[in-house]
């Protein structure tokens, strides 16, 4: 019997456990120069942390920094900006799906330079959103990947 459990563990259980992340893109929005540098964080709409603007990239027609600038127009309203095409990096993290099951996800994150806010914009009734010094976006985001590319991000000269 132990037998037949290991193999079913190590032949289909622990291979669906182990199976690749899913993938979204995020946007890192920020405004200000180096020394005066803020980032906008959004709340997520089921737990209300803070957290990047992000969402699934299921469009292959759109390339995918251009992908993470429509999140960051839905989830944060930012109406005008330039989103860089070169990702500033990757981090993981598990997202609750709305059936209830956890899923590991891969977010890519994409730098975007904010030059205007709306007031009104898809999810402004679903999250609240915050202008901060990265000292402290870091402090207020949960994924230690994220922390690690916003530490990485306040030394960069604008992009």
């Amino acid at each position: 019997m132990n037998q037949i459990f290991k193999t079913t563990w190590e032949e289909f259980i622990e291979p669906f456990w182990r199976r690749p992340p899913e993938r979204q893109v995020a946007a890192l929005c920020y405004r200000g120069d180096a020394g005066d540098r803020e980032i906008l964080l959004v709340t997520s709409r089921g737990s209300g942390r803070w957290i990047l603007p992000k969402g699934w990239h299921d469009d292959a027609t759109i390339p995918p920094h251009q992908a993470a600038a429509i999140e960051a127009w839905e989830e944060a309203g930012v109406a005008k900006g330039d989103v860089d095409p070169r990702p500033l990096g990757r981090f993981d993290y598990r997202k609750l799906l709305d059936n209830g099951l956890i899923t590991p996800l891969e977010a890519t994150v994409f730098p975007l330079k904010v030059r205007k806010l709306a007031d009104n914009f898809p999810e402004r009734a679903e999250r609240k959103r915050k202008w901060v010094k990265p000292e402290m976006a870091i402090k207020m985001v949960s994924e230690p990947g994220l922390r690690r590319i916003i530490r990485r991000a306040e030394i960069h000269s604008d992009k």
